[in-house]
């Protein structure tokens, strides 16, 4: 574990709250452990077969014929494909949820060569070809789509008010534009995502 007694807690209320989020902790992650990946397959596991249950046909002959599924019926070679296919759907949403956590990250502050080595030690190149929109130049001007929770938002800089905006559409479909009062790029992609993970599809939780 990290050595934490350093690191600054501010409150969202406190006046150094943002340049706290701003600047990034190192290291940014310990290490996961054995124990720590066991229960994440544990985890995984759970959610795949719940929807491997929902897609199965064997499944669903049993439960429109007002049965209750044997457990051992996951054994079945036809179940164990709708268990893949599942699979296969745990891995778009992976890929979908690195890609906001990398583009959030990235333009907060991290670089590729962090990013890489978050995703498992890939190298900077490798990681700036996986996410090409993650880190944006400083002199940037181009708005890119950040895409979060379902939802989208993009962040602007007003040269004029020297500050950040976005407009976003979140997945339940209500919109919001800030006014540009974000003093920062982190600031502006914070109250992005804040609003982002506030709108999340009705009955569904608000997660990245």
């Amino acid at each position: 574990m990290s050595d934490v007694a350093g690191i600054p807690t501010p409150d969202k209320t406190d006046d150094d709250f943002w340049t706290a989020l701003s600047n990034l902790v190192e290291p940014p992650y310990s290490e996961p452990v054995q124990d720590d990946a066991f229960t994440m397959d544990e985890h995984v596991h759970d959610a795949v077969r719940d929807l491997a249950e929902r897609i199965s046909t064997r499944l669903l002959a049993y439960r429109a014929a007002g049965k209750s599924p044997d457990p051992v019926l996951m054994a079945a070679p036809d179940v164990q494909l709708a268990l893949l296919r599942a699979l296969y759907e745990a891995k778009q949403s992976v890929d979908r949820l690195a890609e906001s956590a990398a583009t959030v990250a990235g333009r907060s502050g991290a670089n590729y060569a962090q990013l890489g080595a978050a995703w498992g030690g890939i190298k900077r190149q490798s990681a700036r070809l996986k996410w090409p929109h993650a880190v944006v130049r400083k002199s940037a001007s181009e708005s890119i789509p950040l895409h979060y929770a379902g939802g989208t938002a993009v962040v602007h800089h007003d040269a004029d008010a020297d500050a950040w905006w976005y407009t976003a559409t979140a997945a339940d479909q209500q919109e919001k534009e800030s006014e540009p009062v974000h003093g920062s790029y982190a600031e502006a992609i914070a109250g992005a995502t804040e609003f982002l993970l506030a709108h999340t599809t009705p009955g569904r939780p608000a997660s990245g």
